[in-house]
């Protein structure tokens, strides 16, 4: 007769002997919450009327946003070191950020979300150089979603030679995919692939990866650990990959979708952020 798998013991404070621990997967440390920006005294920026005015400009931006309307930007290029420096003061850090090259290598798009969730610095770099320098409002940037498309216009040759040793099941998986991604239309709901839960081969993982391509967009979201996103070079398909903070892989995923949720701000998101910046608005007064 089979033993019983679980030993009938005593019980209480004592009566359980531990021989052995538990090996638990490291949960984050650290999570990112909003913290109000550390502000000058309002008399001591009364001189910084270009970046109030443009504050403003956002303020009104976002409150069109945050109802359902769309975005937009504003353009900091003329802006005075001054007045640039209360902009950076203002706005801050948040957690998402991004960098999109162009297509010849040479200009440098790099986005940072500000600590008003919604509200990203859009800069573009030639080099060393900024060439621009914008507060853009909305879900996500704009030029995330128009570089992904351009991304996806580029015709992919299918793999037609013998399949590399140990892929297995990437090329049912790649069939799979781009049949949602050809299918995809605004609206559905996202197809999502958790390749953490299929039996899939290191090999597998990089032969899917080359594939579906990667495209010129990687976003970053800081939240409990890391969430790592970024194009590939069929249309509406993303890969999402979040880390621990240990940065080791807890979910790899494929998603169809026009934009994967964790990098948008959500209209919750966009409202809290509205009445966050008309605070620091008010504060610092009028233009």
């Amino acid at each position: 007769m089979k033993a019983f798998p679980i030993p009938v013991v005593a019980l209480g404070p004592g009566s359980q002997a531990e021989d052995e621990s538990l090996d638990y997967l490291p949960l984050p440390r650290d999570m990112n919450t909003y913290r109000p920006p550390v502000l000058p005294e309002p008399e001591d920026v009364a001189d910084r009327t270009a970046a109030r005015q443009a504050l403003h400009q956002v303020l009104a931006l976002l409150e069109r946003s945050a109802h359902g309307g769309p975005g937009g930007q504003v353009d900091l290029q003329a802006l005075a070191p001054d007045d640039r420096h209360l902009i950076n003061q203002v706005l801050g850090e948040g957690e998402a950020s991004a960098i999109v090259q162009d297509a010849g290598d040479r200009i440098e798009v790099r986005i940072q979300e500000s600590v008003f969730a919604g509200v990203w610095r859009v800069m573009a770099w030639d080099r060393d150089s900024l060439v621009d320098d914008a507060i853009e409002v909305g879900p996500v940037p704009v030029l995330l979603r128009d570089v992904a498309a351009t991304d996806a216009s580029t015709r992919r040759q299918a793999w037609s030679a013998p399949l590399p040793p140990n892929v297995q099941n990437a090329p049912l998986l790649v069939d799979e995919i781009r049949d949602h991604a050809a299918r995809w239309q605004p609206g559905q709901a996202p197809h999502v692939v958790n390749l953490s839960l299929l039996p899939v081969t290191p090999e597998d993982i990089a032969f899917l990866d080359h594939e579906l391509g990667t495209g010129r967009v990687l976003m970053l979201s800081r939240g409990y650990g890391n969430c790592r996103i970024t194009n590939t070079r069929l249309p509406n398909c993303w890969r999402v990959v979040y880390y621990n903070a240990m940065d080791t892989v807890i979910l790899n995923t494929v998603e169809v979708v026009d934009m994967p949720e964790v990098a948008m701000a959500a209209p919750e998101d966009l409202r809290d952020s509205l009445d966050r910046l008309r605070d620091v608005v008010n504060y610092l007064g009028s233009p």
